[in-house]
């Protein structure tokens, strides 16, 4: 005995994923702008967890904290979210101090990458400290919990409609 299947509403099926495939590049880049602010603003909260102390010169085998100052000039500066690369259907963008500027410290100039790095990486004279890192694992499922509810958001708008 032969079965007959019926369906209904395959066409609506079909328009939907049209629009969503044509909102996805859309959709991903409002949720990539979501989670890098999610992840910037965990920079800056591992920012201000920085220790600190006055500065003076570190003696031969003897490490420094930062000071005040070189903290001062990372806070100001801010972690920056770089242009989103777009390719086809992928959105990438990353979130760092790459185009930071530059500082005085004690009557020089100096690049804020280069403080960022001495401070996250640690150098022959300066304590490691490592924010960046803590920054990238503490604010994770945050970013993701973001951008899932960005994209589960517009979806559901698009269904909607």
């Amino acid at each position: 005995m032969p079965y007959e299947m019926k369906v209904d509403g395959m066409a609506e099926i079909s328009e939907t994923l049209s629009r969503m495939e044509e909102r996805a590049a859309a959709v991903a880049s409002k949720a990539l702008y979501e989670g890098a602010g999610v992840m910037r603003r965990e920079v800056a909260k591992q920012i201000a967890s920085i220790k600190t102390a006055p500065f003076q010169y570190a003696g031969p085998g003897q490490t420094r904290l930062p000071s005040p100052e070189e903290k001062a000039a990372v806070e100001r500066a801010g972690a920056g979210v770089a242009k989103f690369d777009k390719n086809g259907t992928e959105v990438n963008t990353s979130v760092g101090f790459a185009n930071s500027g530059y500082t005085k410290l004690a009557g020089k100039t100096v690049p804020v990458p280069k403080i960022v790095n001495a401070i996250n990486s640690g150098t022959s004279f300066m304590q490691k400290q490592p924010f960046v890192r803590k920054a990238s694992k503490g604010g994770a499922n945050g970013a993701m919990t973001a951008m899932k509810n960005v994209i589960e958001t517009e979806f559901e708008a698009m269904n909607k409609n």
